[in-house]
């Protein structure tokens, strides 16, 4: 940690946005930030935000401590099958929405409700996903506090990014048909999820 904190400042520079740039590339479109973005559409979107947010830092923290070991702890089979289980439910729950469940935003999950799923969803889906795998890697060969923060900064915002793109979505679109359009995604998540189970 002390060399972190010595060291020069091209070099800083360098080791955070090496893995800003790869992260935030990787992850233009991938399942973390299309989550956000369904996510957002039905429900407020600081909590989704700040769900993914801490999701992130904790999966980069576990990244550059423990390094590529860490998908190696959970066997990847089971954590697929949870993630796809996860995201069945959800998409089950979202095909049943019905018209009259309103015009306005959802009310029936509270901010912390909405928290605790996004942080779910994504800490579930992105453990030992490829970026943070390749964070682990950066994390060997450069100074990890850079790497984390170039990291972090990234999947942050890509998350802002899917966010936004999910309210916008809310202006044009009825939220059931949203809801009904999310389902149909977590349910393709959850059979994308299910082909690593078998």
């Amino acid at each position: 940690m002390t060399e972190d904190a010595s060291l020069p400042l091209l070099a800083w520079v360098t080791a955070v946005t090496t893995p800003f740039g790869l992260v935030f590339l990787a992850e233009l479109g991938d399942k973390s930030q299309l989550v956000c973005m369904t996510l957002a559409a039905r429900h407020r979107h600081w909590p989704v935000l700040a769900g993914a947010m801490v999701a992130f830092a904790i999966l980069n923290t576990l990244a550059v401590v423990f390094g590529a070991g860490l998908s190696h702890w959970v066997p990847e089979r089971v954590l697929a099958a949870v993630v796809a289980l996860l995201f069945a439910i959800f998409g089950i729950l979202s095909l049943r929405a019905k018209e009259e469940e309103g015009e306005e935003d959802v009310t029936e999950r509270s901010g912390h409700g909405v928290f605790v799923m996004a942080f779910l969803m994504i800490f579930l889906a992105e453990m030992g996903d490829k970026t943070q795998i390749a964070v682990a890697g950066m994390a060997s060969t450069l100074p990890v506090i850079p790497v984390w923060i170039g990291a972090t900064i990234a999947l942050f915002a890509t998350s802002a990014l899917g966010v936004v793109a999910g309210r916008k979505l809310l202006r044009r679109i009825p939220i059931h048909r949203l809801h009904q359009i999310s389902g149909v995604f977590f349910l393709i998540l959850a059979a994308f999820a299910l082909t690593k189970v078998f």
